[in-house]
């Protein structure tokens, strides 16, 4: 058995380095033979193992494609409705003066507004001499009767509030709502740290004499900056509650990151943008908007699936293109603008949420501010009270929901639960993108992203103008509210 064994001879497995040379070597010699071969191995571009990545001609075919419909689909509205741009409705509207009579109920809302931010700085600087339970009820009750206050107002004043009057007022107070959140229980987290703070024993450092003068300066320079910092409760002030409410955030701190200059040439681009958009936005909502939400009543009421099918379709693309552009518009120009004007260092307002895989990344990454606050003054907190992150996820996005709601049944005043119910059902619809996502590549989650926006959002509008037509004026005059 031992002389077979010795007897066997051993091969050593030729390395890739050798492989790849005997490669050359076989490709040499075809390249030499007389019928001048022209093949080799080789994989189609559009085989994922070919490693082509380069599909830019595709995507400016694609664009220009995605322009001529809707330039083709723009040029059909013009010579059906003609030019419906109105610049005079535009004033008439944002102005409110089609709310009749010289009260202006939107424009009083508004000024009111000032009152629970009042009450809430009052409320803070009695907190801050003498702690009493009294005073956290007495913020909660500030902050829900904030809340509720539009609601009953707009519900009660129905033929003196306008319904763009209503929708301001509803979108204030949902960010004073949240920023009086922020206000207080950032106060709560430093009045429990001031009440528990002891100062700690530290072991004095040794310090060598070559380092002496370098460490008085560093020390110097530390003892400036935190000198500098503003500490509970000097920060219970007028000024710096008026710096928070009209800054572009919604979580409050103590000292917030702030420039040195306003950029006056970037700030003179914001500015641009702002107004162009503006009036863009508006164009786009008179001209195209409202013709095809009108000739969707009809075959939505009747329930022709296929023509509201087609109506839908319709409607998505000038909605989406508000929509993107009305995005740009708060996220980027505006909220530039203001952090331009007011010193604001952060600038995070967005980030690249068309690029998202599922649905919860896109609702983690488009609306940063909103995002952030739901984080660090919900989640976390829940969290820490012992509650799980699943309970905690449920609760952010049932907040979320609630607000999206109040900000659509509010205005037209059609108690519906369209926008709730599209919201929480963002939960099933993420446990989806993340199964197709592992399942069949990250591109097919981004697809369904993408689809869900493009689609939802016209079909919510259908839903809410049936039924706003419907409550307020009855299934009688249907056919007058669907004529443009």
């Amino acid at each position: 058995m031992t002389n077979e064994a010795e007897n066997i001879r051993l091969r050593r497995t030729k390395s890739v380095t050798r492989a790849e040379e005997i490669t050359k070597q076989e490709a040499k010699i075809r390249k030499s033979q007389p019928d001048k071969p022209c093949h080799r191995p080789r994989d189609s571009l559009f085989t994922w193992s070919s490693g082509f990545t380069n599909f830019t001609g595709l995507i400016n075919w694609a664009f220009l494609l995605l322009t001529m419909g809707g330039v083709r689909l723009l040029l059909e509205n013009l010579i059906k409705y003609g030019i419906l741009v109105d610049p005079e409705q535009w004033l008439i509207v944002l102005t409110g003066s089609q709310e009749g009579g010289t009260e202006h109920p939107s424009l009083v809302l508004v000024l009111y507004s000032v009152v629970p931010v009042a009450i809430t700085l009052l409320i803070e600087k009695g907190l801050a001499e003498v702690e009493a339970h009294l005073g956290m009820f007495a913020h909660i009750a500030n902050i829900c009767i904030l809340v509720m206050l539009p609601m009953i107002i707009i519900y009660t004043c129905v033929t003196r509030l306008k319904m763009i009057g209503a929708s301001s007022v509803c979108c204030i107070y949902s960010v004073l709502f949240l920023k009086m959140w922020s206000y207080v229980q950032v106060n709560l987290w430093c009045r429990n740290a001031r009440n528990s703070y002891t100062k700690p024993h530290l072991r004095r450092q040794s310090v060598s004499m070559s380092n002496l003068d370098n460490g008085k300066a560093v020390n110097n320079n530390a003892n400036g900056d935190e000198n500098n910092l503003i500490s509970y409760p000097d920060n219970l002030n007028v000024k710096d509650m008026l710096f928070f409410i009209f800054a572009p955030t919604l979580c409050y701190e103590l000292n917030f990151p702030r420039t040195d200059r306003i950029r006056k040439r970037f700030l003179l681009k914001r500015l641009l943008e702002v107004v162009i958009l503006m009036q863009l936005v508006m164009c786009l909502f008179q001209q195209w908007i409202i013709p095809s939400v009108k000739n969707s009543l009809i075959p939505f009421s009747k329930m022709d699936v296929v023509k509201a099918t087609e109506r839908l379709l319709k409607l998505s693309i000038p909605n989406h293109l508000v929509w993107l552009t009305f995005f740009y518009l708060l996220f980027h120009s505006f909220f530039n603008l203001l952090g331009e004007i007011m010193h604001f260092a952060d600038r995070n307002f967005y980030s690249d949420w068309w690029n998202s895989n599922n649905i919860d990344t896109f609702w983690r990454s488009w609306n940063l501010p909103v995002h952030r606050w739901a984080v660090r003054h919900l989640y976390i907190p829940m969290v820490e009270q012992g509650f799980s992150k699943n309970f905690a996820s449920i609760t952010v996005f049932f907040i979320s929901a609630f607000f999206h709601e109040y900000l659509v049944s509010v205005p037209l005043r059609t108690f519906k639960i369209w926008a709730f119910m599209g919201m929480m059902g963002q939960i099933p619809l993420s446990m989806m993108c993340k199964w197709v996502e592992a399942r069949y590549g990250s591109r097919w989650g981004n697809i369904i992203v993408w689809a869900s926006l493009i689609l939802g959002q016209p079909l919510c509008i259908m839903m809410y103008y049936h039924d706003y037509v419907i409550t307020h004026f009855g299934e009688a005059l249907l056919e007058n509210y669907a004529a443009v």
